[in-house]
């Protein structure tokens, strides 16, 4: 018999005796001791510090909401879609640690590495965790985040008139762009205006800086026009099932969004008359239609300051981008309708470049100056800020 023949038979017996010993274990329920299975990692911090000691205070510092809405969201939401199955080889990560670990990653997009010497993890199972979690609160999107109707619609258009002063408005919207590695292909596509790769979030958002409308995944150099013509706002916008009507003045005025030079001017979007010669009025009605926007720039100043990661590149792979932004709009809102406010959120400008900047003009295809019953809107509430003023 040849040596490789040899060498052979005797690999298959150890392979042969190692299978013998596993099924003997298993059959008698106890786990398999191995001399080398992985690095020794400590919990410490985890189980001793932070449940144990930490205050609302501390869980609010550190991700981004109070204990009461994280057991909520760890409970009541999350608990069925990540539960995992222990093993007789090792014992599955708890459903609390899984979304502890995937908050405190969103909220200060540390490292793979750090978050797992922090949580006593290995780094490819912390990659694994944050993606699950991420995935699992994107199928929450349709309970958190929604177009409002009936009542809900009503209360957001009395916010906007009592808050702001600005009547039959349903929402505000806007676009950001967030940083992302780019992508090995068609990355000139992910090249920004602003000189950086991006994936642009377009979102439409209530009185109370909450989201009711997302749409994200484009590349940067798309316009934000061109991503509301391609969304299912659209589509709903233009066909007269977005919002209803109501008579102002002898002219029918439907609930609307309120949009800056980006977007085209329809009859459920407005936005302020162009700048150069404007008379007083029109500078007054620009000034009503700015102040009511600044929801959208404080929804993406909090949005970006619970998630620190959305003002980092992204360290995902392009397709997984999605899911995180819209992890981080579900967990926005939760946090909204909780009242979990961070010390430094209401300070935090993240966005201010994005609310300074002379963004360009919507696209000349749209022909949206010649539209007359938008015009005509517009003239109609331009009149009402006037009577109002004085």
């Amino acid at each position: 018999m040849s040596i490789r023949r040899i060498r052979h038979v005797q690999r298959w017996r150890r392979l042969h005796l190692y299978a013998v010993m596993l099924r003997a274990a298993l059959t008698a329920g106890v786990s398999v001791q191995r001399e080398v299975w992985c690095h020794p990692k400590s919990c410490d911090w985890w189980e001793n510090v932070v449940l144990a000691s930490f205050d609302d205070d501390q869980w609010l510092a550190n991700f981004r909401m109070c204990r009461a809405t994280f057991n909520m969201l760890t409970d009541n939401c999350l608990r069925p879609r990540l539960s995992r199955q222990d093993t007789h080889l090792r014992l599955a990560i708890p459903v609390e640690k899984r979304v502890a670990v995937a908050l405190w990653w969103l909220a200060t997009g540390s490292g793979y590495r750090t978050v797992a010497h922090l949580f006593g993890i290995g780094k490819a199972t912390v990659c694994v965790v944050v993606s699950e979690v991420c995935t699992a609160l994107t199928s929450l999107q349709k309970e958190y985040i929604r177009l409002p109707v009936g009542d809900h619609l009503q209360c957001i258009v009395r916010g906007f008139l009592t808050r702001w002063g600005y009547p039959r408005c349903g929402g505000c919207i806007d676009g950001t762009h967030i940083p992302v590695i780019a992508p090995q292909q068609n990355h000139t596509e992910y090249y920004n205006r602003k000189g950086w790769h991006s994936v642009i979030l377009q979102v439409v958002c209530d009185h109370q800086s909450r989201f009711t409308n997302i749409n994200v995944g484009y590349p940067g150099s798309v316009h934000d026009c061109r991503v509301l013509r391609n969304s299912d706002l659209c589509r709903r916008g233009e066909g007269g099932t977005l919002f209803p009507q109501v008579i102002i003045c002898g002219t029918a005025v439907p609930i609307m969004l309120l949009g800056d030079p980006a977007y085209p001017l329809r009859s459920w979007i407005m936005k302020g008359y162009p700048q150069g010669g404007l008379s007083e009025d029109q500078h007054r009605f620009n000034h009503s239609l700015s102040r009511a926007r600044m929801t959208i720039e404080c929804a993406f100043g909090r949005l970006k300051s619970r998630w620190r990661c959305l003002s980092k590149q992204l360290d995902v792979d392009i397709m997984n981008v999605p899911y995180v932004i819209t992890a981080c709009c579900v967990l926005h809102n939760i946090c909204e309708v909780q009242g979990d406010v961070c010390e430094d959120q209401d300070a935090f400008q993240d966005n201010q470049e994005d609310a300074q900047e002379a963004l360009p003009m919507a696209e000349s295809n749209d022909n949206t100056e010649h539209l007359i019953g938008p015009q005509r809107v517009r003239e109609v509430l331009t009149r009402y800020f006037r009577e109002v003023s004085g």
